[in-house]
């Protein structure tokens, strides 16, 4: 069931990215859209909501980041309780 979820999270999240850029390049045809990147910022929570702490910095990098540190925990909390079945 870990295997499933974090594969679909992984997914969900290289959908976000490819709905951004269509959104923010216009690619396909499609209009520019400033809300293209909203999903991005769902999968990302709750570390979205520091990004304000860092400044004028690079805010649409950190967004489009976030959801990598909610992957990389799955991944890390998937591959514990894989090795604390197998002891």
């Amino acid at each position: 069931m870990c295997r499933l979820f974090k594969w679909a999270f992984a997914v969900a999240y290289l959908a976000a990215l490819f709905l951004l850029a269509v959104g923010t390049w216009g690619w396909f045809g499609a209009e520019r859209d400033p809300l293209s990147g909203v999903f991005l910022i769902l999968l990302g929570l709750p570390w979205n909501l520091f990004i304000d702490s860092f400044g004028e910095g690079s805010p649409a990098v950190l967004a489009a980041l976030a959801p990598a540190l909610n992957l990389a925990i799955l991944f890390s909390i998937c591959s514990a309780l894989r090795r604390r079945r197998t002891t």
